[in-house]
């Protein structure tokens, strides 16, 4: 595996960026150290290479990214995997608000908890957060599925159109064309082999505890109730 490294420590965002690009030709993993909280790290990143950001990241790390693996050592700030269309980012820490906002497909893992509006106007893939999960996660969710080892802010779920989100912990409020089912047991079986994968060893008696979010209705009437399924 060749590896190349770099320091931010006396870098702008977008001289990191670019070595990041130059390197990511012909290395499989690049490290970036002395991040100090950057914005942006990672923007617009293609291709198979792993990017590890040797500490904590500030707003929009790996913004718009395809296909790159990217591990935060560290907290992330708001936005962290921003429209991004395929690849993984893993935040050991907690991160701010817009965790996965308008992604396309890839995975999200925050380990620890995450801001207001995880998730808002994703269009698939998979977001985890380990701990809690603000205020309207899922705020406009048009796919793919939010999974939530915590509790939940207030109103969860705001307007969601399409797309799952599995909560184990309590939900302070649901938001409008939102509601709770319990979870199947294919349910259950996926929720375990997604989040073993991702080092979350739960006990039976969690995954029992799951539940999950779904629209009211596939076509939701604002302004007023509807119950159409």
């Amino acid at each position: 595996m060749r590896e190349a490294v770099i320091d931010a420590g006396s870098k702008t965002p977008r001289e990191v960026n670019r070595a990041i690009k130059s390197l990511a030709a012909d290395h499989d993993r690049i490290v970036v150290k002395n991040p100090n909280a950057m914005h942006y790290i990672g923007a617009g990143l293609t291709g198979d290479v792993e990017l590890i950001i040797d500490g904590s990241a500030g707003y929009f790390a790996a913004t718009m990214i395809h296909g790159p693996r990217v591990r935060i050592n560290g907290n992330a700030g708001w936005f962290p995997a921003d429209n991004m269309t395929e690849g993984e980012v893993v935040v050991d820490g907690s991160a701010g608000d817009g965790v996965g906002q308008g992604i396309y497909g890839g995975t999200v893992v925050v380990k620890k908890s995450a801001g207001s509006r995880t998730g808002e106007i994703m269009k698939n893939g998979t977001i985890i957060i380990g701990g809690n999960s603000g205020f309207m996660t899922g705020l406009f969710m048009m796919g793919g599925r939010i999974i939530v080892l915590g509790d939940l802010a207030e109103d969860a779920g705001e307007s969601i159109i399409r797309g799952t989100i599995y909560v184990r912990g309590e939900i302070k409020s649901l938001g409008k064309n939102a509601r709770v089912e319990d979870i199947t047991p294919e349910d259950e079986e996926e929720l375990r082999e997604t989040l073993t994968g991702y080092g979350f060893n739960l006990d039976d008696e969690d995954y029992q505890a799951f539940r999950k979010i779904v629209p009211r209705s596939k076509r939701p009437f604002y302004g007023e109730e509807s119950e159409e399924g």
